[in-house]
């Protein structure tokens, strides 16, 4: 296939087609030709104009492509030009990444919302009609069957869009009822966003050690993955999302279909924001992925940037701090290892809720408070006094200690703020 490249010149990018190039040969695709044709303006006819057009035809005539794929979205009347005029099928860059969701989509709700997305975009391409069902003129009797096949396919299509969103609306629901079940036993949730490649499976899988799906390819996972996790034994526990990898331009009907799933993101109290320190491209990257954060809502969400890759960089690893000394940003390798545990105490840091010490005077019998003390907190000191009871120093978050205290009564319990290095005193 002809890929075709078609730059403005008032864009700034510097990889000249590349992750377009990345996107195809992910797809599947056999380059046999590449064509870049930068533009002051898009022509609203055919995208690229007539001489232009002449250059791929004869391209894809030499190469014997059967397809041409543009690194463009396409309007309806400009993908039917294009195809009367190359005398091929064409595909636009929405085409080409729905295409490739719709290969890599594994989980029930996934491929429901790449169906969704396909057929919200076939229904504005749908252009030919059967003639021989066409509506005749006349009066009486003489009137056609009454719905062409194109009216036929609208209406089908329309049928299945809405049986689509009715079944993601009773899975948004169950994603609701879990979300509300996570809170009433409050545990914070970290989502890992980012451009795709940008590692984030990596990251996930080594925070995790759960085996994602990992690749050097764009969108090589799609479906989100929830872990959860422990900062250390009664340290307290988090939850870590996976989410799919966002993209410049990426197609609106995308957004809006996967909306449900990146309600997470919405609703976590940190996100990670993944980039590839070593794309040159980078800071272009980041902005792609703050223009995403906005379109959903989720500007507003505390963030950390993660600079990943500097295996390839050769930047030191560890934390980029501003000039009070607070963590602006950390530098690691997901593929190493490296920075990793300075990744867990920086989300400690900002997640973790108030720790408290406490002190329990426990009897004999209470052998399963004991227990509970030291499965939920870390146990600082422990003796017996004259009487037989065990004093114990247990350091608990609050959330925790409170549980407990319901739980047991606070008869034996006296409680005061942990260290001021283990959270600050306010």
């Amino acid at each position: 296939m002809v890929l075709v490249h078609v730059p403005l010149a008032s864009e700034q990018s510097e990889d000249h087609g590349e992750e377009f190039r990345h996107l195809a040969e992910g797809a599947g695709a056999e380059v046999v030709a590449f064509l870049s044709a930068q533009r002051q303006r898009l022509d609203p006819a055919t995208c690229i104009g007539r001489g232009k057009i002449d250059e791929i035809r004869a391209l894809a005539d030499a190469h014997s492509a059967d397809l041409v794929l543009f690194d463009r979205p396409l309007s309806p009347v400009q993908e039917r030009n294009l195809e009367r005029e190359l005398r091929r099928p064409v595909v636009d860059r929405v085409g080409l990444i729905l295409d490739i969701f719709a290969r890599r989509a594994r989980t029930h709700e996934g491929k429901l919302q790449v169906e969704l997305a396909q057929l919200d975009r076939l229904r504005t391409r749908l252009v030919r009609g059967w003639t021989h069902l066409e509506r005749q003129r006349g009066g009486i009797g003489l009137r056609g069957p009454g719905e062409t096949q194109l009216e036929t396919d609208r209406r089908l299509i329309g049928e299945r869009i809405r049986a689509l969103r009715a079944r993601l609306l009773r899975i948004q629901s169950q994603r609701a009822t879990q979300r509300r079940a996570r809170q009433r036993a409050p545990v914070p949730t970290v989502a890992l966003v980012g451009y795709t490649n940008a590692g984030k499976s990596t990251l996930f899988n080594r925070l995790t050690a759960n085996h994602q799906y990992v690749a050097d390819q764009l969108f090589a996972t799609l479906d989100p993955a929830v872990r959860r996790l422990q900062f250390g034994k009664g340290r307290g526990e988090w939850l870590l999302a996976d989410t799919v990898g966002f993209l410049r331009d990426l197609p609106t009907e995308l957004i809006a279909a996967f909306r449900a799933t990146l309600e997470e993101v919405n609703r976590a109290d940190l996100l990670l924001h993944v980039v590839d320190a070593s794309a040159v491209d980078r800071e272009l990257q980041m902005a792609a992925v703050d223009a995403v954060l906005a379109e959903i809502g989720a500007a507003e969400v505390p963030r950390l940037v993660v600079y990943n890759k500097v295996d390839r960089t050769g930047e030191r690893v560890g934390p980029v701090r501003d000039s009070s000394g607070a963590v602006q940003a950390l530098r690691l390798s997901a593929v190493t290892g490296e920075g990793l545990s300075e990744l867990v105490a920086t989300v400690r840091e900002r997640i973790a809720p108030a720790r408290l010490r406490s002190h329990w005077s426990l009897g004999p019998e209470e052998g399963a408070l004991r227990a509970k003390l030291y499965a939920l907190g870390e146990v600082l000191d422990e003796r017996f006094d004259e009487a037989g009871r065990d004093q114990l120093l247990v350091e608990l978050d609050s959330a925790a200690l409170q549980r407990l205290q319901r739980e047991y009564g606070q008869h034996s319990c006296q409680r005061r703020r942990a260290a001021p290095t283990m959270h600050e005193e306010h």
